[in-house]
């Protein structure tokens, strides 16, 4: 059996394993493992799969699964989540860094409210027109650990994100990694509403903390808001991004939300063993 944490951040949800010990050695075939995980109903169900593992130069490193098995760089509610996660575990104090693809990330801990430190963001791309259907989109594109592109909308209850943003994570511009994609309200100077369709779960999810943080960066940019902005997601849940604006570009970006423990437990091979692991 494969001892688990889950846990949720503003929403997202997460199978966090401690593997630094080699707990999941006779799995073969990790992506398809996470995939029968992550399968609500029939198992476990998550948005994702965070493997703790060691690292020579932090406190430790992750490894991060998006529900289809597909291992990305960053994701920033996992972020928050494993930070938590390694405190619980002993594996790391209140103040911690950790390895990921995208980088190190810094973390810090005040009960079950988790402030991360980001990767400095890339590549923004300010007013792409992105065919979708028989429309033209606008949209801004940055990188923010992984690939977002943000569309700023009038009305975000009844918005249709599965439409566009299924369009938006497949659009040619975006080839060939795809993108998530984020559709934004902005409510105030210091406050947004957020909904995201996140490549890899291949729908709306309730929270996206790098869509968050991409959402409030474009914003920022186009003089909407200023930081601190607090981000409503589609749980109702709210972040808070803080950032630096220095010769125009972005430092400094830290984004701080509750993490909640859900329950921990042991998957049973009976879990998994569908996908032939």
């Amino acid at each position: 059996m494969i001892e688990f944490f889950k846990m949720s951040g503003s929403g997202n949800d997460f199978i966090l394993i401690d593997n630094r010990e080699g707990a999941l050695s006779s799995i073969k075939n990790i992506p398809s493992f996470v995939e029968a995980i992550c399968r609500r109903k029939v198992s476990v169900g998550a948005d994702g799969v965070i493997l703790v593992e060691r690292s020579p130069r932090a406190d430790f490193q992750w490894r991060f699964f998006n529900a289809d098995g597909s291992e990305v760089e960053m994701c920033g509610n996992g972020g928050r989540c494993v930070a938590r996660f390694a405190y619980l575990k002993g594996i790391a104090g209140e103040r911690m860094s950790f390895e990921t693809v995208a980088g190190l990330i810094d973390a810090e801990l005040r009960g079950d409210d988790v402030k991360l430190r980001l990767t400095e963001p890339s590549s923004l791309q300010a007013n792409q027109p992105i065919p979708v259907g028989d429309e033209i989109l606008t949209v801004d594109s940055l990188n923010t650990g992984v690939p977002h592109v943000v569309a700023f909308v009038e009305e975000l209850d009844g918005f249709d994100v599965f439409r566009y943003g299924r369009a938006l994570r497949y659009a040619e511009a975006f080839q060939p990694a795809g993108t998530n994609a984020n559709f934004v309200t902005v409510t105030s100077l210091h406050s947004l509403s957020v909904r995201t369709y996140e490549r890899g779960v291949e729908d709306e999810t309730l929270a996206c903390g790098t869509g968050s943080v991409a959402s409030a960066l474009a914003a920022a940019t186009r003089g909407l808001v200023e930081s601190p902005v607090e981000v409503t997601v589609r749980s109702g849940e709210r972040l808070k991004i803080h950032f630096e604006r220095i010769d125009g570009a972005f430092r400094n970006v830290y984004m701080e939300g509750r993490v909640r423990v859900i329950y921990e437990g042991r998957l049973w091979e009976e879990a998994w063993q569908e996908n032939g692991n």
